[in-house]
C-alpha cells in the first residue's frame, strides 16, 4: 500500500488539510475506516481532505477503542462529551474573571 504523503492543502483560513490516505498512515488504520468515519458523521471531512484535528480524534477513538474496548458510538460519545466538559470550562473561567 502506498501513501501520498505530499498531498496536502491550505484551507482559505491557513489551516493545513490531509488527505484519508495521509490520516490512515499517522493513525495505523486504513484509508477505508478513515472513509468509514467520515460517512458515520464521525470525523467531519472538507471534500477528501481532514484538519489535523480530525486526524487526532482518529487517533483518540482508536486508542478508546483498543484500550478501553468501547465500540465507535461509545468511543465518540467520550470525545465528544470532553470536548463539551473543555468548552464548558473556557466559558467558566471567562465568566469567573468577569465577576473579579
Amino acid at each position: 500500500m502506498t501513501f501520498s504523503l505530499s498531498k496536502t492543502v491550505v484551507s482559505p483560513e491557513g489551516e493545513q488539510l490531509y488527505t484519508f490516505e495521509y490520516a490512515a498512515l499517522i493513525t495505523e488504520t486504513s484509508i477505508t475506516l478513515v472513509k468509514f468515519y467520515a460517512e458515520l458523521g464521525v470525523i467531519e471531512p472538507i471534500g477528501d481532505l481532514l484538519h489535523a484535528r480530525e486526524i487526532a480524534r482518529i487517533a483518540q477513538i482508536q486508542r478508546l477503542r483498543q484500550d478501553l474496548r468501547l465500540n465507535l458510538v461509545g468511543a465518540a460519545m467520550v470525545l465528544d462529551m470532553a470536548q463539551e466538559i473543555a468548552q464548558l470550562r473556557a466559558q467558566l473561567q471567562v465568566y469567573q474573571s468577569h465577576q473579579s
